[in-house]
């Protein structure tokens, strides 16, 4: 991370790296797990990405940012728009993942499960 063509890089994908929970460490401490980006044909930056079950909380709760409040705070539908991004994004694939959300919204794992019927009823 020495030029300024590095900083400017690194600056341009945090944002991408922090939705995604991800963190930033040296190339030279890269694990056989992390993604090294280069830029220019040099090392960059790696990124150590979360494990799954981290990435459903840190969505989550950019979804609570995004919201102004907790989740468990909103209307039903607003709840069942949630279900729906979050099945878009697979957050129903993680073990315990129905359980994860359905104590962030406050409702019960069998609401969850209507509010996923519903959606594919629909």
């Amino acid at each position: 991370m020495t030029g300024n063509g590095d900083e400017n890089f690194i600056a341009a994908v945090k944002p991408l790296i922090d939705a995604m929970g991800g963190e930033m460490l040296p190339p030279d401490e890269a694990s056989p797990e992390d993604v090294v980006l280069a830029w220019q044909g040099v090392d960059v930056v790696a990124v150590r990405l979360p494990q799954l079950a981290d990435s459903l909380d840190h969505i989550l709760a950019a979804m609570e940012r995004r919201q102004g409040r907790p989740l468990a705070d909103l209307d039903r539908k607003s709840k069942q728009e949630v279900v729906r991004i979050l099945e878009a994004r697979g957050a129903f694939a993680v073990r315990h993942g129905v359980e994860t959300v359905a104590s962030a919204l406050g409702v019960s794992r069998f609401t969850v499960y209507n509010y996923l019927n519903r959606e594919k009823g629909a």
